[in-house]
């Protein structure tokens, strides 16, 4: 009887989760209720998901990708991409495959396709082409390269270890590379040709958060006495460096120069009148170049300095600041607002300097303050808060720090020197504990709908084993294999390996089915070992859904996507290891 009931669920399920005519997350909330209410499991089996290593992992992996966005190190090796890629596209989008999937073969894949989601976000905009289509791809890319070596993924490592418990050895280092490398190598080029047509073309949300004309401001810089841009000259030597910086400007005492058409050197208290993104301008003022004349002396823009945010003051038609002079303005005189730039409907001023401006409708004020007083300024009616733009700055100094967390991480889990769990729970800690994650931000980077994906596929996969379902089903699909020959039944367990591995995880596939494999070649009196490797195989050709492997549901939030979605790339490829599992297996491991 519980058998039918959690097959039931089951298929509810995934008729709920492919149509999406719930929300996901609350159909996984629905999941976990069905299973506690139908008596199925109690109810810390049901939730003891939330204490699953896959879903702290995850998590993890979340806070570990935006500290890389908020320090600038994922815009470097976007820009590295579009260097050898020569701008082309369909060139930058092969190159990342390519890479992902030798990384993939040789070091866990969850934080290599963690690292690429928001590279390709960023070179989605730079290059015009939507990320949807290419990060399931890159997501492929990673299982598929990860059966090409015992450690290209952990369940070769499980499978790798119950084959040396049952007594038939363990597998070495390249042993599945025979086979595993071409399925690799075939499944990439079908990424690459068929990915940009198969795969929907969403918006790309983040190329509105870009520091396009509309998102730039005017601000007043000074250059103090011990500024090394001295002698410098202002257009050429802040547009190298700071791209996305205009010098407008110089006014030196009551002259004033334009560095369009003026040659002009900088020297000590010259004011230089700039529009700029606020990256740049945060950036600039942390590289001590240049002072805030509007700040107070001594104001610190470290990034490291804690509980303080870049936001925007936008000032309402209510407001009393209207037509006041910013320089005497009540912002100017609060001790918690430290004014940076201005911006303005076509960024047009009357006035001769930025402290003289007059307020009007709808300017936009880009201010530092302290985390602690945005509560207190939350009840203001002058002017509206803006955060947005805190959470868009990245703190390109830290861009080194979050590559070496980054790539200890990697190396920590690659050489077992740690489990995952432990390696990206560090990780996600040192990017808070060095500044490199603000702890606000972190708590935004945490995607739900993928957390409750994985927490309610734990609970059904623990209900498929305890009601002896999962069990039932493989042997009963076995059994249409009766006095079939050993190719036939082998190729059997490689279909059945893979579906299971879209509903279970794919290191409990495994676990679940290898000694039935190998129960089901001894029956037959051949060498268990093609059958093993079919499991591996098997275990890892999980394309069709986003439930079954981790990298699956990594992409399925930043890429907009449903889950038929994963049916259009995922059925050929999981054909394609069927198929060439089947012919290859009994010549590279014969009978």
């Amino acid at each position: 009887m519980e058998i039918w009931l959690v097959t039931l669920i089951l298929i509810g399920a995934m008729i709920l989760l492919i149509t999406e005519k719930l929300p996901v997350d609350l159909t996984s909330i629905g999941i976990i209720v069905a299973l506690v209410f139908s008596g199925i499991l109690a109810p810390k089996e049901a939730i003891a998901g939330f204490a699953s290593p896959a879903v702290i992992t995850v998590g993890s992996m979340f806070l570990i990708s935006k500290g890389m966005i908020r320090t600038g190190a994922v815009g470097f090796i976007s820009q590295k991409v579009i260097e050898y890629s020569r701008g082309r596209p369909g060139l930058a989008i092969f190159l990342i495959l390519v890479i992902v999937g030798t990384a993939s073969a040789f070091i866990n894949n969850t934080p290599v396709v963690v690292l690429f989601i928001p590279i390709i976000l960023s070179l989605g905009c730079e290059l015009g082409f939507s990320p949807s289509k290419v990060l399931i791809p890159v997501s492929y890319a990673s299982i598929l390269a990860g059966t090409c070596t015992l450690i290209g993924t952990s369940t070769n490592i499980i499978i790798s270890d119950l084959s040396a418990a049952h007594g038939f050895g363990s597998l070495s280092m390249f042993e599945l590379s025979p086979l595993g490398a071409p399925v690799a190598l075939l499944g990439i080029f079908f990424l690459v040709f068929a990915g940009p047509k198969l795969m929907p073309s969403m918006h790309n949300p983040v190329c509105e958060l870009k520091d396009d004309e509309h998102r730039r401001y005017l601000a007043e810089l000074h250059i103090p006495r011990e500024s090394p841009v001295i002698g410098k000259d202002p257009k050429s030597y802040f547009s190298q460096k700071y791209p996305e910086m205009d010098v407008l400007e110089l006014i030196r005492y009551s002259h004033v120069y334009y560095p369009d058409r003026d040659a002009v050197k900088m020297a000590a208290d010259d004011l230089l009148l700039v529009k700029g993104s606020a990256n740049d301008l945060v950036e600039i003022l942390h590289d001590d170049l240049v002072q805030l004349p509007l700040a107070e002396q001594g104001i610190n823009f470290e990034t490291e300095q804690k509980g303080s945010l870049i936001v925007e003051l936008i000032i309402p038609p209510q407001s009393s600041l209207l037509s006041e002079r910013l320089v005497s303005s009540r912002l100017r005189r609060d001790p918690d607002i430290h004014i940076i730039a201005i911006k303005r409907r076509a960024l047009h001023y009357d006035e001769p300097k930025v402290k003289d401006i007059r307020l009007k409708i709808g300017d936009i004020l880009l201010v530092r303050l302290p985390e602690s007083s945005l509560q207190r300024l939350r009840g203001e009616t002058d002017f509206i808060i803006v955060e947005d733009v805190h959470h868009e700055i990245e703190h390109k100094r830290l861009a080194r720090r979050a590559f070496l967390i980054f790539g200890a991480m990697v190396v920590a889990a690659s050489t077992g020197l740690a489990d995952i769990l432990i390696c990206a729970l560090a990780a996600a800690f040192l990017m808070i504990l060095t500044g490199c994650l603000q702890l606000r931000d972190a708590y935004r980077a945490m995607d739900g709908r993928v957390l409750f994906i994985i927490i309610a596929m734990i609970a059904l996969s623990a209900a498929l084993e305890k009601t002896g379902a999962s069990e039932f089903y493989a042997r009963a699909f076995l059994d249409l294999f009766s006095g079939a020959s050993p190719v036939f039944v082998m190729s059997g367990v490689i279909l059945l390996t893979s579906i299971s591995t879209h509903v279970l995880s794919n290191n409990a596939t495994a676990i679940l089915l290898l000694p039935i494999a190998i129960s089901a070649a001894q029956s037959l009196g051949v060498d268990p070992k093609p059958f093993i490797i079919a499991v591996c195989f098997g275990a890892s050709a999980c394309f069709a859904t986003p439930i079954g492997y981790q990298t699956n549901l990594l992409v399925y939030g930043p890429g907009g996507y449903r889950f038929s979605d994963y049916f259009k790339l995922g059925m050929p490829l999981n054909l394609l290891v069927w198929v060439m599992g089947s012919l290859f297996i009994p010549m590279i491991w014969p009978f």
